[in-house]
């Protein structure tokens, strides 16, 4: 006969409230995006040309892809964000939603811009990039 696993009320009432606290930072970084999408769309935009990580023929350009981007998430749902992220949620053990939804798309979508030359580096690079921009804005 096996054996069930039944955790305590302890137990229960840990995990419970690790997980609100993850949620609740997830809420609180996505409510914040409207309040900073100007300068963190510049600031993510410069650090990807000046790292070398996008080359593109118009730095403007690339800041107003960035800044659709940070609008579309800000009013996407739980589900839009998890697919959007699933590809690359194992990137880093524990990733910014914001950074993570930002990776996806420069990888998936920006490298098809017409103004985006090429994408160079890793996948862990890009999202380390972007999470240093990320991380001086939004609550993480």
């Amino acid at each position: 006969m096996s054996k069930v696993f039944r955790p305590s009320n302890r137990e229960s009432k840990i995990l419970s409230q690790i997980e609100s606290a993850k949620e609740r930072a997830r809420r609180l970084a996505l409510s914040g995006i409207q309040d900073c999408l100007e300068p963190l769309s510049n600031a993510i935009a410069s650090k990807l040309i000046e790292t070398s990580l996008v080359e593109t023929t118009s730095k403007n350009s690339l800041e107003e892809q960035v800044m659709k981007c940070l609008n579309k998430l800000s009013r996407a749902d739980d589900f839009d964000i998890d697919y959007q992220n699933a590809e690359f949620r194992n990137i880093v053990p524990n990733p910014h939603v914001v950074s993570l939804y930002l990776t996806a798309y420069v990888i998936e979508q920006v490298i098809n811009h017409k103004d985006v030359v090429d994408i160079f580096g890793s996948d862990e690079e890009i999202y380390a990039c972007i999470n240093r921009q990320v991380v001086r804005y939004l609550p993480s």
